[in-house]
């Protein structure tokens, strides 16, 4: 009885949001269709922050160029291919803009390991990609995302012995001020150091401010409509911490504000891209539409001013990976929050420490989660106890509350005023079930998000046919199982004495069972070993409070 309420309060949960995407779906915004354009023309596109820094004025806002979707670029551009360990990206020398990216340890499905999964990418359908560039005091000073850069190469491949490899993007403005956008890869990390060195070759002060920004499209694959996953923006400040955004705000220019010691981010379900400025240096955060149904997300920096023959340099560093915690803790403080657990994340962070210690021995995602429930059995094994010997008492009373029901037929509020009268002299709490389990729910919910966000679950094998834990059970067999089991527990628990709360309840396994079908294996093996511990436990209880009721 136990588990199944908590499956009623995550089933009106997740029915509440598919309703609210439907209502989208019929009712909602609809991105705008997606109409190629030529790379040297965009009317009144203005995906570059709006707002002149110090010093800049508003001329220096440049006009958004097309990306086209073709191996050989237009107007003069190419592509450029960038191979590390980690990363294989696609770089357009117009702005020197990632247009693509696939992670080389995570393939697209365990069935095709040679396909690598595309977290950037150029296509309509899922349209996104990072661009950065220089806002200067004079347009044809600084190099934007419209520019067209030059490289000594269109390929560069990081070869087993370098510990890290540089690759420079270079334009020169007619007055002869050099700007090298410089990429510096470093083996085993997902990171990027993005710089922009400026060298003034030219008579007079150069003045620009650095920018970096994301822009993305509505996925077209929305993934599994029963597990829901934010897909959007999100930034990291001092003052607010984490905060998200969906695409829609951002469109609407939601996000504008002053940021130290911050990031932003793109996120969706395993995987994000994010740029983190230098610390200690205020950047204005901002948002805006792009057009074509595309969001964009940014930072740019405080204006620069550089002398006569003087160089400068402007940091960061990208970060285009995974969601694994350690790693993008190590990058910026709160990127790990990136890994979305909601509001009980105070919960689920401790909750996925004491999984990954439990991994480090077995290495093996499947015996981690069933010894992880284990645990969690035992450290709520007396307050389910306490739940399953109020429910066993209750069972004993069945044969009374029936022929209660027999002598009072349809006069409800007398048969309730009976039963209350025979609770309160047998000295049994008819709550005494549900209370320990509301203590419980906060906890399983955390699981829920813990199971659902690890991205190391994802593509992670068990035993025989579970070789991806974080898609659904290709045979049926663990939902099948788990519906069998709530039967069980049905059993073991006192019927309902309303006739129609009794058909519900018997038609709840099989509901459950179709929508667990199409839950991650991982989370409905978690379900699985927790209705058996469950049933054990309680026909234990059971068996005992009914053998000491006949002695």
């Amino acid at each position: 009885m136990d588990n199944i309420r908590l499956f009623l309060f995550m089933a009106l949960a997740f029915l509440g949001m598919l309703l609210y995407q439907s209502w989208q779906e019929d009712y909602g915004p609809k991105p705008a269709e997606y109409v190629e354009q030529p790379a040297s023309t965009a009317p009144g596109s203005t995906d570059v922050p709006t707002a002149p820094a110090p010093g800049l004025d508003d001329s220096a806002v440049p006009n958004v160029p097309g990306v086209t979707n073709t191996g050989e670029q237009a107007n003069g551009s190419r592509l450029v291919k960038i191979k590390t360990d980690m990363l294989d990206l696609l770089v357009d020398t117009r702005g020197g803009t990632i247009v693509e990216a696939r992670l080389q340890d995570y393939p697209v499905s365990v069935d095709k390991p040679e396909q690598k999964f595309r977290l950037l990418s150029r296509s309509p359908g899922d349209f996104f990609i990072a661009q950065s560039g220089l806002l200067a005091n004079d347009k044809s000073r600084g190099p934007t995302h419209q520019s067209i850069f030059s490289t000594t190469a269109d390929e560069f491949v990081m070869t087993p012995d370098q510990p890290s490899m540089d690759v420079d993007f270079t334009w020169q403005s007619p007055d002869g001020v050099v700007i090298t956008k410089r990429y510096i890869f470093t083996r085993g990390q997902h990171s990027v150091a993005l710089q922009h060195l400026v060298s003034n070759g030219s008579s007079s002060p150069w003045v620009a401010r650095d920018y970096r920004q994301l822009q993305r499209g509505e996925p077209a694959d929305t993934g599994n409509a029963f597990m829901y996953t934010f897909t959007g923006g999100a930034i990291y400040s001092q003052e607010e911490k984490y905060q998200k955004y969906d695409l829609e705000d951002l469109g609407k220019g939601k996000l504008d504000r002053d940021v130290t010691d911050g990031w932003i981010s793109m996120i969706q379900h395993y995987f994000l891209a994010a740029f983190v400025p230098p610390r200690g240096e205020q950047q204005h955060f901002y948002s805006q539409s792009a057009g074509n149904g595309r969001s964009v997300i940014g930072t740019y920096s405080p204006a620069q001013s550089v002398a006569p023959g003087a160089t400068a340099a402007f940091g960061g560093t990208m970060f285009i990976g995974p969601k694994l915690q350690e790693e993008l803790a190590g990058i910026a403080e709160g990127l790990d929050l990136t890994v979305d657990y909601g509001w009980l994340v105070f919960i689920a962070k401790p909750m996925y420490w004491v999984l990954e210690k439990i991994q480090s021995f077995v290495h093996n995602w499947g015996w981690t989660i069933i010894i992880f429930t284990i645990l969690i059995k035992l450290a709520f094994f007396k307050l389910s106890e306490t739940s399953y010997r109020s429910m066993a008492n209750m069972r004993k009373l069945t044969p009374r509350i029936q022929a209660l029901k027999d002598r009072y037929g349809d006069d409800k509020q007398r048969m309730q005023q009976a039963m209350m009268e025979m609770y309160k002299t047998e000295k049994i709490n008819p709550l005494g079930g549900c209370l320990p389990m509301l203590v419980q729910i906060p906890f399983f919910i955390a699981l829920y998000w813990v199971l659902l966000e690890s991205v190391e679950l994802r593509q992670a094998p068990w035993i025989l046919w579970i070789d991806d834990l974080s898609i659904k059970d290709p045979y049926f067999v663990l939902p099948l199982i788990m519906g069998a089991s709530m039967f069980v527990q049905q059993k073991l628990n006192p019927p309902p004495p309303d006739p129609m709360q009794a058909k519900i309840m018997l038609a709840l396994p099989v509901v459950f069972t179709a929508m667990f079908a199409f839950f991650p294996s991982g989370l409905v093996l978690y379900w699985v070993v927790n209705n058996l511990l469950s049933i054990a436990q309680q026909w234990v209880i059971t068996k005992r409070i009914e053998e000491g009721a006949k002695s």
